[in-house]
């Protein structure tokens, strides 16, 4: 008993820092997250898009990865496009393509015409600001 007692402050004082611990172990380890803005639609562009996402994840492991498309961009990602399979097996791989709305209806393309899967917004650029102001890594190769 008399043990317990004259250690007592010790652990109190041990226990009082195992918060601060974890914190610090959550900040050492932070959630990478990158968003890529493409509106060229270039397949140069895009296969140099989806090298980068490979690189990013190489180098720093698991990657939250989102692709914004905007404006002409928007052809690489319709259904009979030549880049469809590389967006297909990015999007296996877990990375988001997000297609902006405002451009579809400006080149009237419907979901129909696009790729499986892929999500939408009303607005790329929005998305884009929505995003970065969340924390994401904002790339425009």
């Amino acid at each position: 008993m008399k043990f317990l007692k004259s250690t007592l402050p010790a652990w109190v004082a041990l226990l009082a820092l195992l918060p601060g611990l974890a914190l610090a172990q959550a900040v050492a380890l932070p959630n990478h997250r990158v968003v890529f803005q493409v509106n060229d639609e270039d397949s140069r562009k895009w296969n140099t898009v989806l090298a980068n996402i490979d690189n990013v994840q190489e180098e720093l492991g698991k990657v939250e990865v989102a692709v914004v498309v905007i404006g002409p961009a928007l052809g690489m990602l319709k259904a009979d496009a030549l880049t469809a399979n590389k967006v297909q097996d990015a999007m296996s791989a877990g990375v988001r393509f997000v297609a902006c709305g405002n451009s579809m209806q400006a080149q009237k393309l419907e979901k129909d015409d696009m790729i499986d899967k892929i999500e939408y917004t009303r607005a790329g650029y929005a998305e884009l600001m929505r995003l970065q102001q969340r924390g994401w890594a904002y790339l425009r190769p």
